[in-house]
């Protein structure tokens, strides 16, 4: 079976596609060697990320098992996850370390 994203770590809530996908389509997301699927809610593009679980506003983004950014608002499952809902925390001078 074609798979059409990857997650790597188990505590990912983002799963990263390995091709282009489409609104509506029921996405095969591997894990190790497991295997989910997940209807799309909309286009997400070669290489980019989408929501595999529901994230809450202010809710970190875990991607490779680490922190990568925050839900600027509710990002449902099967949504992009990118610059329009996520915030960055790295390189931020204006956090203090127990923000981030």
């Amino acid at each position: 079976m074609a798979i059409d994203a990857i997650v790597l770590h188990t505590n990912d809530n983002v799963a990263t596609a390995v091709q282009e996908l489409k609104t509506g389509q029921q996405a095969t997301i591997r894990l190790g060697r497991e295997l989910n699927q997940l209807t799309l809610a909309e286009n997400i593009p070669y290489g980019h990320k989408f929501s595999i679980r529901t994230i809450s506003l202010g809710e970190n983004i875990l991607k490779y098992g680490e922190v990568i950014g925050r839900a600027t608002v509710q990002i449902e499952a099967g949504r992009h996850a990118h610059v329009q809902n996520i915030e960055s925390l790295r390189g931020r001078g204006d956090l203090g370390k127990e923000e981030q």
